[in-house]
Formats: C-alpha cells, sequence, structure tokens
C-alpha cells in the first residue's frame, strides 16, 4: 500500500505553522521500501513583517538540519572507514588524534584518550554535553584549543548526550581524509553550503546579530567554519527522505556496517540513533523496532522496519527565536502516531 499523509496530520501541522510562537513552515514526508512516497510542504521561509512579503517554502528548500548532522553525515562516516579497513569501532581514541590532551596529571588509565569511537557513537564516553566553544576565538583557535583542552569524563557506559563526542568524531574523519568535513562528498540533497535564497530561516542569532538564512544555527558548528562533527549539515525534504528510504531498505551502507548501525548498543541507542521508547519523539505506536534522530532547529527523521515505513519532519521551530512556548516534541509524536495508524500496518 502506498503512503498516505490523512487530514488529521495535516491539520496538525496547518495548526503549528499559523499559530502563534510556532514555525513559520513545515515540511512532512514519508516513504516505503518500494520508495513510493507522500509529502505535504506548509509555511513560508520565514516570518515577514506583511504576508504578502513571504516567500513561500518549496519541495527543494533548504533545512538547517542540525544534530541530524550526526547521523546522516558523522557515524555514516565512521561506519564507511569502518568498512575500508581505515579504523575499527573499538579503536582507542589516542589512535586517531594522538596529540588529544592528557587530563592534568594523568599518565595513563581509563582517560579520554582510552575510549573507544564506539563510546563516542553512542554517548557514552563520559564526556559533558556542551562548551561554549564559539566564546574561545577564531576558528583556528577553536580547533587547536579543543584538542589541547583537558576535557574531563566520567565512568564510560552510561548515556550522555554529548556534542563534544561527535566534534571529536568529525577531527577524526579529518584526520583519516585528510580534508576538512566540508570537502567530504554529499548525496543528493544534502550540502554545506546551500543558496540563502532557497534556505529556511532559523533565528534572530543573539551572537551573530542577525536573522540567520543559509548559515549554520548551532555557534559551535559556525564558529567552527560552518560544519562540525555534530551540526552544520543542510538538506532538502527529498534529500532527507531518500535516508529514511535507504535505511529502511538497505544501501545506506554495506549490509554488514549497515545491520551493526542499527543493533541497539547501549540503553536507548544504536551507533547512530534512537531506539523506540516509551516518551521517545517518534509516537508511542512506533514499533519496538524503530529508530529515528531530531535536531534542535525542528528536524528529525524516523524509520520503522516493522511498520515499513520512514517519515521526516522539517520545521524551523527556533525561528525567530528557540525562547518560546512552542511544544515541538509533542508535535513529533502526534505526527508519527497519525501516520503510523493511518497507514494500515
Amino acid at each position: 500500500m502506498s503512503p498516505v499523509i490523512p487530514p488529521r496530520t495535516r491539520a496538525l501541522l496547518e495548526r503549528a505553522t499559523q499559530g502563534h510562537g510556532g514555525p513559520s513552515a513545515a515540511a512532512l514526508g514519508v516513504v516505503n521500501a518500494a520508495g513510493e512516497q507522500a509529502t505535504v510542504l506548509l509555511g513560508t521561509l520565514q516570518r515577514p513583517e506583511r504576508p504578502a512579503d513571504a516567500p513561500p517554502l518549496r519541495a527543494d528548500s533548504w533545512w538547517d538540519l542540525a544534530s541530524l548532522t550526526k547521523p546522516l553525515l558523522t557515524a555514516r562516516e565512521v561506519l564507511r572507514a569502518a568498512e575500508r579497513g581505515l579504523l575499527d569501532l573499538d579503536d582507542p581514541l589516542g589512535t586517531h588524534l594522538p596529540d588529544l590532551a592528557w587530563m592534568p596529571g594523568q599518565t595513563g588509565g581509563d582517560g579520554l584518550r582510552e575510549r573507544t569511537l564506539r563510546h563516542l557513537l553512542t554517548h557514552s564516553a563520559g564526556l559533558h554535553a556542551w562548551a561554549k566553544l564559539f566564546t574561545w576565538g577564531d576558528e583556528r583557535t577553536i580547533r587547536a584549543r579543543f584538542l589541547h583542552e583537558p576535557w574531563p569524563v566520567s565512568e564510560a557506559g552510561p548515556v550522555v548526550y554529548s556534542d563534544l563526542g561527535y566534534v571529536l568524531l568529525g577531527r577524526v574523519l579529518e584526520r583519516l581524509h585528510g580534508r576538512p568535513l566540508r570537502d567530504l562528498p554529499l548525496d543528493g540533497g544534502l550540502t554545506f553550503t546551500p543558496d540563502p535564497a532557497r534556505a529556511v530561516a532559523t533565528e534572530h542569532c543573539l551572537w551573530r546579530e542577525r536573522l540567520l538564512r543559509g548559515e549554520t544555527h548551532d555557534e559551535n558548528a559556525a564558529a567552527m567554519g560552518g560544519v562540525a562533527g555534530h551540526a552544520g549539515l543542510f538538506g532538502t525534504l527529498g534529500g532527507v527522505l531518500r535516508q529514511g528510504e535507504l535505511l529502511l531498505r538497505g544501501g545506506w551502507l554495506s549490509p554488514a556496517a549497515q545491520a551493526e548501525t542499527l543493533r541497539p548498543q547501549v540503553e536507548g541507542r544504536t551507533l547512530a540513533f534512537v531506539t523506540s521508547s516509551p516518551g521517545w519523539s517518534g509516537g508511542s505506536l512506533a514499533s519496538p523496532a524503530a529508530f529515528g534522530h531530531t535536531g534542535f532547529t525542528g528536524t528529525g527523521l524516523w524509520v520503522d522496519p516493522a511498520r515499513g515505513l520512514a517519515w521526516t519532519l522539517l520545521t524551523n521551530r527556533v525561528h525567530p527565536t528557540r525562547h518560546t512556548s512552542f511544544d515541538i516534541q509533542c508535535l513529533r509524536r502526534a505526527v508519527g502516531n497519525t501516520l503510523l495508524a493511518a497507514q494500515g500496518v
């Protein structure tokens, strides 16, 4: 059966884009393993002072994917490197970043250098979640200091969602390939350099003092040249939906690498995604086999192999500010539940 977007789901998105404090735009796509799709586009690229000036959302509009960069770029490229024999997931981080700082007084033992790439992929390395890297200086200063900084780590194992871990994975990839992340090839519908005229607006940035369109929203990634291991990827609706289709039917990686990527590794996480659990963003009607990931700007991708469906919901929920009462998690769950209920699976 071809996927459908039911009227109830569309009504949820219309209410969100028309309501006070909600996003100016929303794009939803659903695809099955045969590649059959259904999509809906609502709203405008930004909220203008006069409604007549509102540039309409289009299918080829670029969205700041934020933390969808983690699975769709960084984790995937690490797994591709494993496929080529360039690394092993259980390599200690220090093997690939030998100039990474030691903790003061540390001469060995279970520090960050000994945590593995698998730990970083699954957010179980014991790193802090975030730091204000963008306040450290220019790009060269930040990149140098990041490796010299003696990052403390707690016990390995418990999941602590960490941008810092994925910044480190991005640096590992740059060392392996001998070039910056922004020079890596990407699938169609994904880019690091979107046309601002076709980009969906995000936030009026207090640091940059301007409204962002086609610029990386994440301050740390922006300060490191626009892309880092945790953020900086842009995509169209079709580009993100294509990733969901490949994850659903195979072909995102080699069969062995894709199977390992999607296998639960630690509580609630695979090597690249969050697994279905009570209260997760994909909705309570998703099967236990479902997985997905979200981005701070209001984006998300979910795949449910047992239901034979993948879907992406793209919004600019931070526009013109992140400080609103709009509940993006409630919308994500409602969209997932109404979509799955309408497919007859």
